[in-house]
């Protein structure tokens, strides 16, 4: 479900002014270093909330809503105290009292993820109204959108928007920019069948233009293309075909098409894996848990149990080293699948969350009759795993700144 940035690698590449691919490191999810400053109470996890700051907090509230848990006011508070007066979020701000000015590097991904967080927790329509407004100022003439304003495309960033998009109500096919949408943006960037990666999303074009498989944002890619973001219930169960060619590809095509790559993927192994320069592939915890919940989301349920069990017995210890962030794509992965996220290889991951912030208003409780009803008329549009998105060719100048098809499927975007 996405390229999950680490703080080290963020502030290295801060350091050297380097080019980053972010698949190059999407296995590393190991937390930040402890902050040297006191992190206010509202915050969710214990480490430098430099680079992931929204974003952990609001994947946590967003996993805490979604099992019926209504999360700390003041953990809300936070969230909404990072946003800039133009509506956008930057990663982290350590004086939220202060204005942003140029020199806040908002972006695209905690943007849009707060949006999905304030948007499936409601009453937050001031905020969610104007990120959603900044949003659609940093669409790129393709539909799609960059980590950063004015960055290029990519799977992951356009992916995280569509969610936001779906969360407050709208739909993206209508938000478009010189007459492309989102949709239209994610096509293009999806591999055609045949051939290596046939049917998987790239991150972005490589430097010759060409289009590299990439097993993140390809699990991105299906939800965002089913219309789901973070959050995604399964969609009707049917036996998972071959990636197959249209000559109008639509959504719904590179959906299936993605979740055939993702199942070939796991085919050898119960999990995707991730190659770093000059280490052995590592087991890739993040991805295998957005891999199943965008199975789940287009159908291919029984394809995501053996993944799914495969995180049940091994990601313990790497969602307590990772913290916050790691607990909430568990417990999409649970809900995607039906599974309880309360007893998942035995462990609470709801309560693993909550350890790792402010205590809930309503700590195990299950939401109320209105707001179950409330969610039911929201969840078509809520959903998706991690994406923390590095823009390929965004750090060079700016330093940080980094279809109807036949197969007449279950979802109508």
């Amino acid at each position: 479900m996405s390229v999950r940035r680490t703080a080290a690698v963020l502030a290295a590449t801060a350091v050297i002014g380097a080019v980053v691919a972010p698949a190059a490191f999407a296995a590393d999810s190991s937390p930040s270093p402890s902050p040297s400053v006191a992190l206010p109470s509202g915050l969710f996890g214990s480490t430098d909330p430099t680079y992931d700051g929204v974003w952990r907090q609001s994947l946590a509230l967003l996993a805490q809503h979604t099992v019926g848990v209504r999360p700390a006011d003041k953990a809300v508070d936070w969230l909404t105290g990072q946003q800039c007066a133009n509506g956008a979020f930057a990663a982290y701000r350590a004086d939220a009292g202060a204005a942003c000015d140029a020199k806040t590097q908002v972006d695209t991904n905690s943007t849009a993820a707060a949006v999905q967080a304030l948007g499936a927790l409601g009453g937050h329509d001031d905020a969610t109204g104007r990120a959603v407004t900044w949003l659609k100022s940093a669409q790129n003439k393709d539909g799609g959108w960059g980590y950063m304003a004015g960055g290029a495309s990519d799977t992951n960033s356009t992916s995280v928007v569509i969610g936001a998009l779906r969360a407050v109500g709208k739909k993206p096919q209508n938000v478009s920019k010189d007459g492309k949408s989102p949709y239209d943006a994610l096509v293009e960037l999806s591999k055609v069948c045949g051939g290596e990666g046939g049917g998987a999303f790239a991150y972005q074009p490589d430097k010759s233009g060409k289009l590299v498989a990439n097993a993140d944002a390809t699990a991105a890619g299906v939800l965002a293309a089913l219309g789901n973001g973070f959050v995604a219930k399964a969609g009707p169960s049917f036996d998972l075909t071959d990636c197959t060619t249209t000559d109008k590809p639509g959504p719904e095509d590179a959906a299936s098409n993605g979740a055939d790559y993702l199942a070939r993927s796991l085919a050898k192994t119960p999990y995707l894996k991730a190659a770093l320069p000059g280490a052995k592939d590592q087991p890739d915890y993040g991805n295998t848990a957005d891999a199943v919940v965008a199975l789940a989301a287009d159908g291919a349920t029984k394809l995501a149990k053996e993944p799914l069990a495969w995180l049940e017995k091994n990601s313990g210890d790497w969602a307590a080293k990772s913290g916050p962030a790691a607990y909430a794509q568990l417990i999409f992965a649970a809900h995607a699948t039906g599974t309880d996220p309360r007893d998942f290889g035995g462990k609470d991951l709801v309560a693993q969350l909550a350890a790792t912030g402010p205590a809930p208003s309503a700590a195990g409780a299950s939401a109320t009759p209105s707001e179950k009803k409330n969610d039911e008329k929201k969840d078509d549009g809520n959903g998706l795993g991690v994406w923390w998105i590095v823009g390929v060719g965004l750090v060079a100048g700016i330093g940080i700144g980094f279809l109807i098809s036949g197969r007449n499927k279950r979802q109508q975007l």
